[in-house]
């Protein structure tokens, strides 16, 4: 492998920015800082309105403009390696077969489950659903399961039956990056090739800097139904000694908003937040689906901040209980009440995990190990795309 490999990193921009466009700008900007040559190409879904309804649904299974793309791209910046973040549904499944004609090896990085499940969190009327795992997509068109639509899941399972039978996801990606055990797990489960999975978390550089007053609770994420708001609002009936500071915006807003002990703060920037995480007791994350990988949780964690969350999928994985936070049983209300409480009645212990969530921090999450976890992907993928070449 090169000693500074050129890459090309591709992603889809959301609409309403997210965690994986922030994790596709810190990667970027992590292997410039190191002495990497870096292009991007990105496509932003706020551009969507502009084509005609059959034209995205024949662009999410293949784009053509992508393929041009991609082609002119690579003969211009001759990258080593493309790392792929997000491609739905502007980008397409076509760049895979565009860098494997030009012998470019593929990295591609898990932020959803979209390759196993149409509505990308498996989780269907705030249940979470395993109808599609290692099955036909079809099962989600019948429930609409995106966007509550027919028309809109069956584009989506269209794309992954089609790139299923052609062998797209089993042939034309060197390495996928799983962002923990549980992931990687349920990818293997879904049939990717399990000896092309490798797992990395995200990263995030955030200076230690003790605080002594430590208060209250917090809740940081979206607010829709995914992250469990009606489960801490009916956490908080069980609270009366309880009010939580609520930082973020979505659908669920006005559930939230509605109760008197919930201050809610709206969107604030990066820094803001951090400076919350540093003063708050304990972070209560809530939510009702699998999380690939909870950022806020990574970011609490350098903040020397507890976190309780419920005892599932990459939370499980993630929070030790009683040393870095708490775990409650999934979906219970009376063991998130009784976590809450607990927390609240020993401030000190929460302090104490505090500290080893920063420790757990610094072995995990930091730019710097993360970057060495990164170079040995790429290692792997670029070295097997030259024995297959020069075969």
């Amino acid at each position: 492998m090169p000693s500074f490999p050129r890459v090309l990193v591709v992603h889809n921009r959301y609409q309403q920015r997210g965690g994986e466009d922030i994790v596709f700008d810190s990667e970027v900007e992590l292997l410039r800082s190191r002495g990497h040559t870096v292009e991007i190409y990105s496509r932003d879904n706020s551009h969507i309105n502009e084509l005609s309804k059959a034209e995205l649904a024949l662009n999410t299974v293949w784009s053509l403009r992508t393929t041009a793309d991609l082609n002119k791209r690579i003969k211009e910046a001759r990258p080593d390696v493309i790392h792929v973040h997000n491609i739905f549904p502007l980008v397409s499944p076509s760049l895979y077969w565009a860098a494997s004609q030009k012998n470019v090896p593929i990295v591609q990085t898990l932020h959803n489950f979209r390759m196993l499940c149409p509505q990308a969190m498996f989780l269907r009327e705030n249940l979470i659903c395993e109808a599609c795992l290692g099955r036909s997509p079809w099962r989600g068109v019948v429930r609409r399961c995106y966007h509550n639509s027919v028309a809109q899941t069956a584009v989506l399972a269209g794309m992954l039956a089609v790139h299923r039978t052609i062998g797209t996801y089993d042939h034309k990606i060197a390495r996928y990056v799983a962002l923990n055990v549980f992931s990687r797990d349920k990818f293997i489960e879904g049939g990717l090739p399990p000896e092309r999975i490798v797992v990395k978390p995200n990263f995030i550089d955030i200076p230690e800097k003790n605080s002594t007053t430590r208060k209250g609770a917090l809740f940081v994420g979206r607010l829709a139904a995914e992250k469990g708001i009606s489960l801490l609002v009916s956490a908080l009936e069980r609270l009366p000694n309880l009010t939580i500071d609520v930082v973020g915006m979505g659908p669920e807003a006005a559930t939230i908003m509605a109760h008197p002990r919930a201050n809610v703060l709206g969107v604030k920037s990066h820094d803001e937040v951090i400076e919350k995480m540093r003063n708050a007791s304990y972070l209560v994350m809530p939510s009702i689906w699998y999380e690939t990988f909870a950022l806020v949780v990574m970011e609490a964690f350098a903040c020397s901040l507890p976190v309780i969350a419920p005892n599932i999928g990459s939370m499980k994985e993630m929070i030790e209980e009683g040393h870095t936070g708490l775990l409650f049983d999934f979906g219970s209300l009376d063991s998130l009440t009784e976590k809450i409480r607990w927390a609240e009645e020993h401030p000190q212990d929460m302090i104490r995990m505090g500290r080893n969530a920063r420790r757990e921090y610094e072995k995990k999450y930091t730019s710097s190990k993360n970057y060495q976890m990164l170079m040995a992907i790429y290692e792997e993928a670029i070295g097997e795309q030259q024995q297959k070449y020069a075969s």
